[in-house]
């Protein structure tokens, strides 16, 4: 339910902030005094497009919110969950114009796109009236409107699920095709590919032993120099040797060991020292004493390195995932040998639920048939009392049995309506205009009640072109409407207003030369003058004052 809506310098508004209940809201006002600028903020709530018209002159931008409490909308709340954009029982929607032309969305005080703001507003409430945005000429709106007084949550929900498996289906027969290319030719180029792969040992293990002797052979020259080196150093004929240095000095502590004792201990540690001096000196030597270069090899070698890194390449995989790239040939070589089999699983899959959707489908459309038979008649009868008598109301359900599965089912809904007598009924959006569409909405929305999960409705010039009876007609509907949802109304009929639980108006005043509007709830004795005032005009008598009063009597 929406419990706040606040304006800062929109359009006219330098600040407003009205607090909305249940049942019936009347806005009211002189004709240009404002009285549609909260539903203009509405819609911008709703995603409409900004303009930066809408700022009041001599701002630099300009904001609109809504607060909602959201006790009763568990639907909502779940998907603001699932956004990480829940706040507990309340959701704020707001959206800030800048004059450079952009806009910013929010929901709860954290940063959305426009899509996101646009859906969670259509969740929370819907706008009836003259605008670019009306939802009720909106095809998928329609069969929304249908499925819900038909009460075919449960039947969609079927036509999901089989939908879902027609899809996955289909989806893997176009990759099993894809894959398979032409059948033979490109199971016998998978063939190529593993053999010519299988010539070389793959394993990641052997590829970088195969690198570590490349490197070593590319470098048997600067390697046996090096071990030539390091045995000179360590075991040579030079005096500084580490060897003949170690045993001088072997011999000088063991000398002078016998003049101390203390020194036993060091000497056995040099003695110690000697012998991986001198293994090493001997490994260095076998080493360096190994034999020639053989280029016999080192030709072998590169080449083998050669050949897999050209696999490599052709593959476009590193080197060290040929294995991998193997396996993952080997699978789809599996795959197509079995491609046929595979097929025909899922061909029988796909028939399968594509059975069964059309089963689910057909139901849907005979549930959806007698549904807009039962809701064209109560509009109908509704457009009468609201001032279109003798105009009629149809829905057209029409089924299209070769269409591919959709959540949706098989059936082209379509609103109908003929405002006047002895006309054929033609699409809604087509043929209505503004009030019009504002009673056939208003009219759904009373014949529906009860179906329709969004619990906020707000109509604007709902009551354009009709007064007298129609007008206390159309007020009343409103109020009964209101009794089940929250109502926020547009109206510029005392009959419609006096209706109202709540009443705020709408006034223009000129402030130093600016121009602004104000929205003011009213008190019993102000709402019985501003009813006065919308019967009688400018100047307010006793006897419009009484002829507000009695009216608002009646209503309760």
């Amino acid at each position: 339910m929406l419990c706040r809506l606040i304006a800062r310098d929109f359009a006219l508004i330098e600040s407003a902030e009205i607090e909305i209940g249940a049942g019936l809201t009347a806005l009211t006002g002189e004709t240009g005094a404002g009285k549609s600028l909260m539903v203009d903020a509405l819609l911008l709530l709703a995603g409409s497009r900004a303009d930066p018209g809408m700022i009041r002159h001599g701002a630099q931008r300009a904001e609109v919110a809504a607060e909602f409490d959201l006790t009763t909308h568990a639907t909502v709340r779940a998907r603001l969950v699932e956004l990480e954009l829940d706040d507990g029982d309340g959701c704020r929607l707001r959206r800030v114009l800048k004059a450079d032309g952009t806009s910013r969305a929010f929901v709860n005080d954290r940063p959305v796109t426009l899509a996101t703001l646009r859906e969670i507003a259509g969740a929370l409430y819907e706008i009836h009236g003259q605008h670019e945005h009306q939802a009720l000429l909106q095809r998928s709106r329609q069969t929304a409107i249908l499925d819900s007084f038909a009460g075919n949550e449960a039947a969609l929900a079927e036509l999901a699920a089989t939908t879902r498996r027609w899809r996955a289906a289909s989806d893997a027969l176009a990759a099993l095709d894809a894959k398979a290319g032409r059948g033979g030719e490109a199971l016998a180029f998978l063939a190529f590919q593993l053999e010519e792969l299988g010539r070389h040992d793959l394993e990641p293990a052997a590829i970088a032993a195969l690198e570590d002797e490349h490197r070593r052979l590319a470098h048997h020259g600067e390697l046996v120099a090096v071990a030539a080196r390091a045995a000179e150093a360590l075991d040579g004929e030079q005096p500084h040797a580490a060897r003949a240095v170690l045993a001088r000095t072997l011999a000088e502590l063991e000398r002078a060991s016998e003049l101390d004792p203390r020194l036993v201990a060091t000497a056995e540690m040099v003695r110690e020292a000697l012998v991986p001096v001198e293994e090493a000196a001997e490994a260095l030597v076998r080493y360096r004493d190994a034999g020639e270069l053989d280029p016999g090899r080192v030709e072998q070698v590169e080449r083998e390195l050669a050949r897999l890194h050209d696999l490599a390449r052709k593959h476009r995989v590193p080197i060290g995932g040929l294995h991998a790239r193997a396996a993952e040939l080997a699978r789809e070589r599996d795959e197509l040998a079995a491609a046929d089999e595979r097929r025909e699983a899922l061909e029988a899959a796909r028939e399968a639920a594509l059975s069964e959707w059309r089963a689910a489908a057909a139901g849907l459309s005979r549930s959806r048939a007698t549904a807009a038979a039962k809701l064209s008649e109560a509009v109908t009868a509704l457009m009468g009392e609201l001032g279109m008598a003798g105009g009629r109301f149809a829905i057209e359900v029409v089924p299209d049995p070769a269409r591919d599965p959709s959540p949706l089912g098989a059936d082209e809904v379509e609103f109908l309506v003929s405002a006047n007598p002895g006309q054929p009924p033609r699409p809604l959006r087509k043929v209505a205009s503004g009030g019009e569409l504002s009673r056939i909405g208003l009219a759904l929305e009373v014949a529906a009640l009860g179906s329709d999960e969004v619990a906020t409705m707000v109509f604007d010039e709902v009551d354009a072109g009709i007064g007298g009876a129609v007008a206390e007609v159309l007020g009343r509907k409103l109020r009964e409407l209101g009794a089940a949802r929250q109502v926020l109304c547009v109206t510029h009929l005392a009959q419609v207003a006096a209706q109202a639980h709540r009443h705020f108006a709408v006034r223009k005043d000129v402030v130093d030369g600016h121009t602004r509007t104000a929205i003011s709830a009213l008190d019993p004795a102000r709402r019985r003058d501003e009813i006065a005032r919308m019967l009688g005009g400018i100047e307010i008598t006793d006897r419009t004052r009484a002829l507000a009063g009695d009216m608002l009597e009646k209503a309760g």
